[in-house]
């Protein structure tokens, strides 16, 4: 059987519990105690900044649609 027979639905699937507790020592092992709440603080300031930038998109988007209504009717 090979790799092309499998359905793609099939590859990609969340870890079960064990998988989950070999990601986080690897983790530990990689970047060490000191490093990961300097590490999940990155991600979350990245996190932030791209729901801050999303915000502003949609509050563009709305005020262009709202100043195109004002200037049809």
């Amino acid at each position: 059987m090979s790799l092309l027979a499998i359905q793609p639905q099939l590859l990609i699937s969340m870890p079960s519990g064990g998988e989950w507790i070999t990601i986080l020592i690897v983790v530990i092992v990689l970047f060490g105690g000191r490093k990961i709440p300097e590490l999940a603080r990155g991600i979350g300031k990245g996190i932030r900044e791209f729901n801050d930038a999303k915000e502003g998109v949609k509050n563009e988007i709305e005020s262009g649609m709202r100043d195109n209504k004002e200037k049809v009717q």
